[in-house]
Order: C-alpha cells, then structure tokens, then sequence
C-alpha cells in the first residue's frame, strides 16, 4: 500500500475536523459549531499525528493509528451509543437531543437522537483512517 492511500484519509479528516475549530453556520441552523475550546486538543494531537506520519512514518502510523482508534471509541460512545441505547455519558438523552436540535440533520424522529451530518461524516472519515492505518500497518510490517 503506497503511503498516498493512508494520507489521503488522514489529511480529508484533518480538514473536515478543521470545521469545528471554525464552525459553519446557517441562517437558523449549523453544520458544527465552533468548538476549539472543547475539541482544540483534540485537533492538535490528531494534527501532530499526522504530521509525524509524514515526516517519521515509521513513528507516525502508530501515532495515527493509536489515536484514531481512541477518537473513534470516544466518538461512538457520546454519539451512537446515545442512538443504539438511548442513553449515554454525556448525560440524558433529551439534553443530547436539545444541545445538537439546529444541527444539520439527515434524519429526526422525536424523542431520538441520531448524529447529524457533520458528525456522521466525521465518523466515517475517523473510521476510514483507522482502517487505511491498520492495513498500512500490516502492509509495510510484511514488506521486505
């Protein structure tokens, strides 16, 4: 696997992620609020990750690897587990579906949360750089 196929990944996560350090708001909704002070380390920890990637792959794609699976843990246990249990850690399920009510929506059904568009992509894209890492883990570990 060429080291391109793992960046690309990485570097659409690190610009759709860049989104929530800025936010992107609409007349009487958002795709995702400004959220730097909340998820800023976060940021920066992926951001040094991939950029270890880059310049000290050998250390990098652990980095990467590492810390995209937490991130994706961290992710579906304040956001899916809500949508599979109907509760969570983060507190109760209506204070979930209050603080995300002018989010950009692909779905509402009352009394459910389901993730909204900017953290369904974010999920998909975490989840893509967690795979990309593990089979260019394997790839590079098997190759001479």
């Amino acid at each position: 696997m060429k080291k391109s196929y793992c960046i690309i990944p990485q570097l659409l996560l690190l610009a759709w992620f860049f989104l929530d350090m800025i936010g992107i708001y609409f007349s009487d909704s958002y795709l995702v609020t400004r959220s730097y002070k909340e998820d800023g380390i976060f940021f920066l920890i992926y951001l040094a990750a991939v950029i270890l990637f880059i310049f000290k792959e050998k250390v990098g794609k652990w980095a990467v690897a590492v810390w995209t699976s937490i991130w994706f843990v961290i992710q579906f246990l304040c956001h899916e587990w809500y949508t599979i249990f109907g509760k969570g850690i983060m507190g109760p399920l209506e204070g979930k579906i209050k603080f995300f009510s002018r989010a950009v929506k692909w779905l509402e059904i009352e009394g459910r949360y389901i993730p909204d568009v900017y953290h369904t992509i974010l999920h998909i894209l975490i989840l893509a750089v967690v795979i990309t890492s593990a089979i260019y883990i394997r790839k590079t570990k098997s190759d001479p």
